[in-house]
Formats: C-alpha cells, structure tokens, sequence
C-alpha cells in the first residue's frame, strides 16, 4: 500500500486507548478519540481524551500532529509543522525520533487493519518509558 492510499484510509474518527508504563512503575492511561481530518498538506490529527496518571483523578488531555504523504514514506509533524517522525513502507514500519537527549523509537503494526498500533519505547535521562497506543475505526 502506498503512503498516499494509508493516509486516505486513516481520515475519519478513531477511537485511542493508550497505556504509557514509566521506568518508575507509574502507569498512564489515555482514553478518547482521534479525528483525522484534510487540512493544506495532508491530514490534520486531533487527539481528545481523557488522562489517567496512577491514582489520581482524570484530566483532559489533547494533542495535534500532521501527516503528509511522501515519495515512500508518511511524514508525521508537531502541531507547529515541526519535524516528528518517518513512517515507511510496510505492515510494520519503524521510526526514530531524536529528542535530545532523549530518543523515541516507535513501531508501527497496520496488520490489523483496520485496527492498529504503535508501540514508543523512549530512552534518555529525562525520559524512561515505554507506552502502546491502539486505534480503531469509530463507524459514525
């Protein structure tokens, strides 16, 4: 599949559940949606939900990202156009991010399809963890 027909077919809502597992032992937990949606380049990502972090009670929680099909790859921006990561070809591509110091290393799995999944493992010293995020389809 080419990055342009996988960008496609992520417009729309999807539900997000994602855990995050911190070195430390605390668990965080997102729950929501995210909304894919056309905007001058690509397509606009709209996360909104609901964070959990241990026991304390839940907060709001959102974040925006932009996609853009490339030559072979999909490029995923920050919300401020802000390079983020590649997404290459494949069922389960993998990409890096070089925060520095610290560095995200993410797994794509679109074998699923049309659920999905990204595995981030960050290592450095302001960041140690590792976190699952899984998406499906909202038909509505």
């Amino acid at each position: 599949m080419s990055p342009a027909d996988r960008l496609a077919q992520l417009s729309g809502k999807w539900q997000v559940a994602r855990v995050i597992r911190h070195a430390d032992g605390t668990t965080a937990r997102f729950s929501g949606t995210a909304d894919w949606s056309p905007d001058a380049t690509g397509l606009r990502c709209d996360e909104i939900g609901s964070l959990t972090i241990g026991a304390m009670a839940p907060v709001s929680g959102n974040r925006t990202t932009l996609w853009q099909a490339r030559d072979n790859a999909i490029a995923v921006a920050f919300a401020d156009a802000r390079p983020f990561h590649v997404i290459g070809p494949g069922p389960r591509p993998a990409a890096t991010h070089d925060c520095t110091p610290d560095t995200y290393c993410l797994t794509y799995d679109f074998t699923l399809w049309p659920r999905w999944s990204v595995r981030w493992h960050v290592i450095g010293p302001r960041k140690v963890y590792r976190a699952l995020t899984r998406y499906s389809r909202l038909n509505y």
